[in-house]
């Protein structure tokens, strides 16, 4: 667990080391952007994966029960949460997952709400398919961010499906039980199905918890079958790359809909190493990700102090849970006169460092920066040093 060690991921075809000259025009800037992070994965994980590779015929393979028994064990551990094996639909991963949520519970031209600024996916799943795009922005109030309910009564009148963001990505909330309650009450009144995306449900920052969404309805008349939830190991445990995820859906019915729309899609996943990697990191993994946790932690902590005292003009909007971190540029670019377009130029070109800019995650990024600090803190103090060089 020496989450100081740097590993060189050039030459692996890393996305985010090997892909960054195509993103940014250049390969000169320190890497925060793809959500992975460069931390080596629960070594119980790379263990299972080299025992399964020992075997030499690598053929067609099931979903061992091993598998669905390290994930019912996990919930119900780690977040008090009783499923039951039917419930579990094996998926590629959590995008392909909002796509077929989407063709599964609504018609073409039919709404899908979702609450920008938001992980760019949920736009692409619905406008792609022929389904209408209903926006209920996120409010900053204080320094965090908050659901306009109001507003989100509203678009539930004309919509059959909301796209969740559980924690939020890119904004870092964790949201309440008091706020997911007021969600379940909208969806209810107004018979919507909500895709709870919970891929980042076990990075949660020391002092706060994640409620699952489908356990918390209180009322006896109400439907918790309607909250599909999307999971997933691979942010947990750092292995996105093997592509395997986990939809609970306790509702037959929609279990079915969205067994269909998988095949409509041919989208399936049966990879043996992806099955392993999966079982692992549940089954073993508890440790690594305590540890982790509170590395990220003293890492956010680390970059909240040196932004106050070094990079006037941008302010982190303080995260609860993801290695994800929302920067609020617009003071500076007020000042400096910049648009976007220029904000990501100062990044990249000036300080040398790559994150993702905020526009790409819909209303309400305008003038903001994602900042990915899954990465030893070494790398992550480079990066901030050379902002502020280059403010200065």
């Amino acid at each position: 667990m020496d989450f100081d060690r740097i590993i060189p991921r050039d030459g692996t075809d890393s996305v985010k080391h090997d892909g960054r000259a195509e993103y940014f025009g250049t390969a000169d800037v320190l890497p925060l952007w793809v959500a992975d992070m460069d931390f080596a994965a629960p070594a119980e994980v790379t263990q299972a994966l080299l025992a399964r590779a020992a075997h030499p015929i690598y053929g067609y393979s099931r979903y061992p029960a091993a598998l669905f028994e390290a994930l019912i064990d996990w919930l119900r551990q780690r977040h008090g949460w009783a499923i039951e094996r039917d419930w579990i639909l094996l998926a590629p991963g959590v995008v392909p997952s909002l796509h077929a949520a989407v063709l599964a519970f609504a018609e073409a031209g039919e709404g899908v709400i979702v609450q920008p600024p938001v992980y760019f996916p949920f736009f692409s799943a619905v406008t792609t398919s022929g389904r209408r795009l209903i926006e209920n922005p996120l409010r900053l109030q204080d320094g965090g961010y908050e659901m306009d309910f109001d507003h989100l009564e509203q678009c539930a009148k004309d919509a059959r499906l909301l796209l969740l963001c559980s924690p939020h990505n890119p904004v870092g909330r964790v949201w309440t039980r008091a706020e997911l309650a007021r969600v379940l009450d909208i969806a209810e009144r107004h018979d919507l199905v909500v895709l709870s995306d919970e891929i980042h449900h076990d990075l949660i920052y020391p002092g706060l918890k994640h409620p699952v969404l489908a356990t918390l309805t209180d009322d006896p008349a109400a439907d918790p079958a309607r909250v599909v939830t999307a999971l997933a190991p691979s942010k947990t445990f750092n292995i996105p790359g093997l592509g395997l995820s986990a939809l609970i859906v306790p509702d037959p019915a929609r279990r079915n809909a969205l067994t269909r729309a998988f095949d409509l899609l041919h989208a399936g996943n049966y990879n043996p190493f992806s099955s392993v990697a999966f079982a692992a990191g549940y089954q073993h993994g508890a440790a690594w990700l305590d540890a982790l946790m509170a590395y990220l932690a003293q890492t956010r902590d680390f970059v909240s102090q040196f932004a106050r005292q070094h990079l006037p003009g941008i302010r982190l909007i303080e995260p609860e849970g993801t290695y994800l971190l929302w920067l609020d540029c617009r003071e500076l670019c007020a000042v400096r006169g910049w648009d976007d377009a220029a904000l990501k130029r100062f990044c990249v070109e000036q300080a040398k460092v790559g994150m993702n800019p905020g526009t790409v995650f819909g209303s309400g990024g305008s003038g903001c920066m994602r900042m990915n600090i899954g990465a030893p803190r070494a790398v992550i103090e480079t990066a901030l040093r050379q902002l502020a060089a280059a403010l200065a």
